[in-house]
């Protein structure tokens, strides 16, 4: 919980200093919130013996911007947080998107990705 929340407070941080722009911000809150509700929904499914979220789903989920949502859904879910191969996986996930996003701190990510918004 301690790596998102620092997390969380760099991005906060790096779009109020103008270095990223809000899209960034709002791409990690609403995929995040999304990965809460997926883990969730699986977690439920798994107690009561239904169809289940593929774990790659899980981890393409946390790749793409929605790990600290993860992070939280593990920890208060109990959810996928026990399983080693997972977290490995999950951990792997979670430093590819902060080398992305530090990246995009750079001058040529940022300026490819101001091209990409336009």
């Amino acid at each position: 919980m301690i790596v998102a929340s620092l997390f969380v407070l760099l991005v906060v941080a790096a779009t109020l200093a103008g270095r990223l722009p809000q899209a960034v911000i709002l791409t990690y809150g609403v995929v995040s919130i999304l990965t809460f509700l997926v883990y969730w929904y699986d977690k439920s499914a798994a107690r009561n013996g239904q169809w289940r979220t593929k774990e790659s789903s899980l981890l393409f989920l946390g790749l793409a911007g929605g790990w600290p949502g993860a992070v939280i859904a593990q920890r208060r879910l109990r959810h996928k947080s026990g399983k080693r191969t997972f977290q490995v996986a999950f951990w792997g996930t979670v430093v590819m998107n902060s080398i992305a996003l530090g990246w995009l701190l750079t001058d040529s990510g940022s300026k490819l990705f101001e091209q990409l918004l336009k």
